[in-house]
Order: C-alpha cells, then sequence, then structure tokens
C-alpha cells in the first residue's frame, strides 16, 4: 500500500512539472510500451487510459494489422480477444478473415485522428474483405480502405454486400459489444433487413461521420477499477433516426451561424486521475 501511495505522489508531482504543459496526446504518443500494471481500462472512451495493455499480433490465421507504423495495435486483452473472436466469424460468411485497423495505443490516451479510442476498448474494422492475409509491411501502410458509400453520402456503392452486413450483424450480437459506429447508409441497409424482432442487436448499431471506410466497434466496460461506461444506446431500433443523417444533416449549413469554439487539447490533468501513474510508470 505505501509503495502504491508514493508511486501516485510521483505521478502527481509529475503533473505539476513543466512537462505536464504538454498535451496528453503528445505524452501517450511518446510512449512506445504498456505500462507493468495488471490490464484495465480507466475512463471513458474519449478521456482515458489503458494499463497493462494487450497487442494484437501483427499477423493471424484470420486478421492481419494494418498501419503498423502507427503503433495502435495495443489494447484491453477483452478486446484483442474480441477481434480475434470475430475474425473468426467472418470466415463463416465468406472472407477470408479481418484487417483491423486502429484499436488503442500502448498506454491508450488521445490517440491522433480520434476523438475515442483512449481506454482499450475500440477498435476500426475496415470494410475491405482480405483478399490475403500476408501482407507485407509496406504493403499495409500503403493499402487504402474499401469504401462502401456513395459520393452523395445518402446510399450505399457498388462495394457494399451481404456478407458486409452479416459480419456487422456478428459484431452487434456479441454481448461484448456496447456499440458500433458506421456510415449512415449501412444503417439504413441493415434497417432495411433486418426482422421485426432484431432491435436489441440493431440499435447497437449507430451512424457517425467518416465511417466510410469502416465500421468501429466499441466494447462494454469489462470488470475492473476506473472503466467508466458512456451513456446507454437509446432503446428501438434507431432506425427512424437514422433517415436525418442522409437528409437534413447533409443540408448546407447556414453562413451565418456563429462557430463553435475549437476545444483545447487534452492535458494530462483533464484525464482520471490514474492516467499520470499509467504514463508515467516505468
Amino acid at each position: 500500500m505505501i509503495r502504491r501511495l508514493l508511486a501516485t505522489a510521483l505521478a502527481l508531482a509529475a503533473l505539476a512539472s513543466p512537462a505536464a504543459a504538454e498535451t496528453a496526446a503528445a505524452t501517450f504518443g511518446a510512449k512506445g510500451t504498456p505500462s507493468p500494471h495488471p490490464p484495465y481500462s480507466i475512463g471513458q472512451p474519449s478521456r482515458g487510459c489503458l494499463a497493462g495493455a494487450a497487442r494484437l499480433p501483427e499477423s493471424g490465421p484470420t486478421w492481419q494489422a494494418m498501419r503498423l507504423g502507427r503503433n495502435h495495435n495495443w489494447g484491453n486483452p477483452a478486446t484483442i480477444d474480441f477481434i480475434e473472436d470475430l475474425s473468426r466469424a467472418a470466415t463463416r460468411v465468406g472472407w477470408r478473415g479481418l484487417y483491423v485497423g486502429d484499436i488503442s495505443q500502448p498506454r491508450g490516451g488521445p490517440l491522433k485522428g480520434h476523438a475515442s479510442h483512449q481506454t482499450g476498448l475500440d477498435v476500426d474494422i475496415w470494410y475491405t474483405p482480405p483478399p490475403r492475409l500476408d501482407l507485407s509491411r509496406s504493403e499495409r501502410e500503403r493499402l487504402g480502405a474499401m469504401i462502401v458509400r456513395s459520393g452523395d453520402q445518402r446510399s450505399l456503392n457498388r462495394n457494399w454486400t451481404p456478407a458486409h452486413a452479416a459480419v456487422i450483424e456478428a459484431a452487434a450480437r456479441d454481448p461484448r459489444v456496447e456499440r458500433i459506429f458506421v456510415t449512415a447508409p449501412v444503417k439504413l441497409a441493415l434497417c432495411a433487413i433486418a426482422g421485426a424482432g432484431d432491435a436489441a442487436w440493431l440499435r447497437k448499431v449507430r451512424p457517425w461521420w467518416n465511417h466510410h471506410d469502416h465500421f468501429h466497434v466499441r466494447l462494454a466496460c469489462p470488470p475492473g477499477p476506473g472503466c467508466v461506461d458512456p451513456d446507454p444506446v437509446p432503446a428501438g431500433d434507431g432506425c427512424r433516426d437514422a433517415v436525418w443523417w442522409v437528409t437534413e444533416a447533409l443540408e448546407p449549413p447556414d453562413p451565418n451561424a456563429p462557430k463553435p469554439a475549437p476545444k483545447p487539447p487534452l492535458r494530462l490533468a483533464d484525464l482520471p486521475r490514474q492516467c499520470a501513474e499509467v504514463v508515467t510508470a516505468r
């Protein structure tokens, strides 16, 4: 207990140092290895960190991790297990497996290009059905993910197949999954094929911007200290609300409307207090 209190005191002292003026993204991004703690997620997806992260192997029998140069293939062990399970499920609908995008950094925290992915419980799955699972490191940096949305953002293009729907449904039916973000036309396509009693999994699938080349799976908090689930997904299947995303949401904004002030970048002091210990541990 004394050693833990001392470690926490030292970590909090780091917050008061000049280095604390650095953004949390820079601080966590500089860490190339996980913290020496038991694995647990801390805080919320958009304001948290990850202790004792597990690494998704670069390649497996039914998956490949993409963009290896980012070093973003770290997550809570529950997330790694889920990815491997979903990749096997993908083979049952005709895919060879999955191409896996960003999960989290070795110690979580703010991740460049994402508002979330901070606790190791989020993962981006490419819509690309893998033609092969022996891509080289350089190929994984160059290859682009398949886009399934039309250019006007209102419908799906010819890349979309029933197998895409089956993979997303398999993910949504997994009890570990809290929600899935997709481009709005994907949500509407799933609504069109879902049965009357499918609201339980369909409600987990939520439209959100910039998910035209991947779907984003978020797991619920596994057992452990400090993890905070987001607000619950609204009741119902969400199909009627999804229409807004391909109609009113795409209308040109009012040029006279005041623009919201940009949000300042997160700093270490903005994260849960345990994150100071995670990011400074050796």
